[in-house]
């Protein structure tokens, strides 16, 4: 018997349609996980969200790319709270008019919640290290003349294997044409994630940074804005000695997917005493339909 699904496309980190990231979403009770993966192949976006009962959460939440189940989507977890929201699903609503809810993800169980037309998700803490052995080969291949660097800026690799390069300029960001082929054999090699590029000079003089993000070893060159990394930026941009707040609460504006056409603003906020990461944006849906198969 053939199965069918009902599946939107959701533009986060945006309020308006065809900016920020699309993804994915649908309900996942009932499909195996090589059909999630042909279900995201077709979809052919970076990542589609598949939402199914747990035991240990609110819902079991799985992201896929085209070629890949990976541990952590920012994005689509966005989409996926827009798509529950209007779904007109049950959850848990608190006196300041919050709604809460709970993930349980590949990266552990993460607290979501929704405050009117936005959408928080809160972000693993990775540990970070210098970005050493390398190096040069790296920037090579991203096409980043080491003039272009940040003076005295180190690299920073996270215990996820993504890394962040701080580059001077907006306009050298923008013209960057990585070898994406090779930049993939080189991360298939060495066990690396995908690589951000990013700087201090931004678009809108209100925002703190504005990045790209290569992740070819994950079958996407380039993803448009994406929340998983923009959320350790502002970590990685306090240890870098660019962020020096001793207040408990930070809040930062970062943008993203200018250069592709796909304007996005992703909010990041950090709590020190409860040492918590969240990134926050807004969606909206482009596409609702049925998969049959």
């Amino acid at each position: 018997m053939r199965k069918k699904i009902k599946i939107y496309q959701i533009d986060s980190f945006t309020d308006k349609s065809f900016l920020g990231n699309p993804a994915g979403v649908t309900f996942s009770d009932g499909l195996t996980k090589e059909e999630m993966q042909f279900i995201a192949r077709e979809m052919n976006l970076s990542e589609t969200a598949f939402l199914s009962r747990s035991d240990k959460a609110d819902y079991k939440l799985q992201w896929f790319t085209p070629t890949t189940e990976i541990e952590l989507c920012g994005h689509a977890t966005i989409a996926s709270l827009h798509f529950l929201k209007e779904k007109n699903v049950r959850i848990k609503r608190f006196s300041n008019g919050k709604e809460f809810i709970r993930f349980e993800t590949l990266s552990g169980i993460l607290k979501c919640f929704i405050d009117g037309n936005r959408y928080f998700m809160q972000i693993p803490i990775f540990n970070m290290e210098e970005f050493v052995e390398g190096k040069h080969e790296l920037i090579s291949l991203l096409g980043i003349h080491p003039a272009m660097l940040k003076d005295n800026v180190p690299f920073i690799l996270l215990s996820n294997k993504n890394i962040y390069i701080c580059i001077k300029e907006l306009k050298n960001l923008y013209n960057l044409k990585p070898d994406f082929k090779s930049l993939k054999e080189l991360s298939l090699k060495n066990n690396l994630g995908g690589v951000v590029v990013f700087t201090l000079e931004t678009v809108d003089k209100n925002n703190f940074a504005h990045s790209r993000y290569f992740t070819p070893s994950h079958g996407i060159d380039e993803d448009p804005v994406t929340g998983s990394t923009n959320g350790p930026l502002l970590l990685v941009l306090e240890r870098l000695g660019f962020i020096k707040s001793g207040e408990n609460e930070i809040n930062f504006t970062f943008e993203q997917g200018d250069v592709l056409g796909r304007k996005g603003r992703i909010g990041v906020s950090y709590y020190r005493d409860k040492n918590e990461l969240y990134i926050s944006g807004n969606a909206v849906t482009v596409l609702k339909g049925e998969m049959t198969f």
